[in-house]
């Protein structure tokens, strides 16, 4: 009986997982209560058994509870009061109070935000203590996706690039296949000692003077996430790539001024 509970607080936090997350009708507080009562009777019952020390179960399953409510929602005060009154442990005050510190402080160490707290701070639409990582959260990558680039062939001589480039607003030029599938760039400040080299013209194709992108971001990728590859390779302008297609470019500039945007507000609401 005493295998079955213990493994019956797993079982029951995995189920309650997968209801929810799949969309199911549920919340968290019943199953808190379960889990609470059947680890605080396993963790008492296993002490009795082998002997190591005469523990109160009835005691231990009232402050289990408490510790497990405390510690999924990060309130330990409601944790307190809450068990104390529907269970009348009003004479368990104090054990009810280190258990649901405890288990407040060992949550709040590994995730700082409580379950229904959790997801709306990941999307940005709740305000947190790391205003930085919100206001990423709120920016879409796919919104600052850059499509106004002229993309090049691999086989493209120095001649067209050169009148490509006499016409574009941009200083950098993807160089696709016939797949569209992104096989390098070119950068204007990479070739500028060669574009005025006219005997060179016919002699130079695309695909010698074009270099791989230092990183490449997915349309789902998270702001963090692509601010970590510009910070990390310098680059002021990084290829979308979705399932091998080439999309665009994202740049930094158009991030800082979106964030700035975001920010304003943040500030202002």
């Amino acid at each position: 009986m005493l295998a079955f509970v213990g493994i019956l607080v797993f079982i029951k936090a995995i189920a309650t997982a997968i209801t929810i997350g799949s969309g199911g009708n549920g919340g968290n507080f019943a199953p808190s209560l379960f889990v609470g009562t059947y680890l605080g009777f396993f963790f008492s019952k296993i002490f009795n058994i082998l002997g190591i020390a005469n523990l109160p179960v009835s005691n231990f399953t009232i402050v289990g509870m408490a510790g497990i409510l405390s510690g999924l929602y990060h309130a330990p005060l409601t944790a307190i009061f809450l068990i104390a009154e529907i269970t009348g442990g009003y004479t368990l005050m104090i054990p009810l109070m280190i258990v649901s510190s405890i288990g407040f402080a060992v949550s709040k160490y590994f995730e700082p935000n409580s379950m229904d707290t959790k997801k709306l701070a990941l999307s940005g639409k709740v305000f947190t203590y790391d205003r930085d990582h919100n206001i990423l959260a709120s920016i879409k990558t796919t919104n600052l996706v850059e499509t106004n680039f002229q993309t090049i062939s691999p086989l493209d001589s120095l001649r067209s690039i050169v009148n490509l480039i006499s016409k574009a607003q941009r200083n950098i030029f993807p160089v696709t296949d016939t797949n569209n599938q992104l096989v390098g760039i070119i950068i204007l400040d990479n070739i500028r000692d060669i574009i005025f080299k006219t005997e060179l013209y016919d002699k130079i194709l695309a695909k010698d003077v074009m270099i791989m992108p230092p990183a490449i971001i997915s349309p789902n990728e998270s702001m963090e996430s692509v601010m970590k590859k510009f910070d990390q390779t310098g680059a002021w302008n990084l290829p979308v790539i979705d399932n091998q297609q080439y999309i665009g470019f994202i740049s930094k500039s158009a991030v800082f001024s979106t964030y700035r945007t975001k920010l304003i507000k943040s500030t202002i609401a």
